[in-house]
């Protein structure tokens, strides 16, 4: 069972979040493990599961971050340790960035730094938006038109952890 079933949810990027919220309550109060405590072991520990699935499901389906890979991993797009190619140009303007970075490492200098901030704050933005228009799209499409949002929006995933990872290091400046 999936979180989305779970909550009697479709599957999306952007489930409701009062409906997310409703549910997890109502299943909260259904399989509160105090309500359980004179049944058999194995119904105390089939209940304390769903307790526990509840509670990973609400992390995950109130999380927009959390909620883009999981449905990626639901739908079978990405996979852990999966050895994903990044587009070319996307890379060399990347390294161009981490060039920059590296200059900072030998030579600091906190203009430099605040431009290399805001080149990446609009790479972000773009990023943000293009991700925003294709999982919007997602939920009106017919499984077929899904897979290439899929596709779009599995690039989009992948460009933003390497934005995250270079923003990491440069925070550690």
């Amino acid at each position: 069972m999936n979180y989305f079933e779970l909550y009697s949810l479709p599957i999306s990027f952007h489930p409701d979040q009062q409906l997310v919220k409703q549910q997890f309550y109502a299943l909260s109060k259904k399989y509160h493990p105090d309500f359980y405590i004179n049944e058999s072991a194995e119904k105390q520990e089939e209940v304390l599961e769903l307790s526990t699935l509840n509670n990973k499901a609400f992390q995950v389906l109130k999380n927009q971050q959390k909620v883009l890979q999981y449905v990626l991993e639901l739908k079978g797009v990405i996979s852990e340790g999966e050895n994903y190619a990044l587009p070319q140009s996307f890379l060399m303007d990347m390294m161009d960035v981490n060039e920059a970075i590296m200059d900072l490492q030998f030579d600091p200098d906190p203009e430099k730094q605040k431009l290399i901030q805001a080149n990446l704050a609009e790479i972000e933005e773009a990023l943000h938006h293009d991700l925003e228009s294709n999982t919007k799209a997602f939920d009106q499409l017919n499984e077929s038109e899904q897979q290439i949002h899929l596709q779009k929006i599995k690039d989009i995933y992948y460009r933003n952890k390497y934005i995250q990872r270079i923003k990491d290091s440069l925070a550690k400046l």
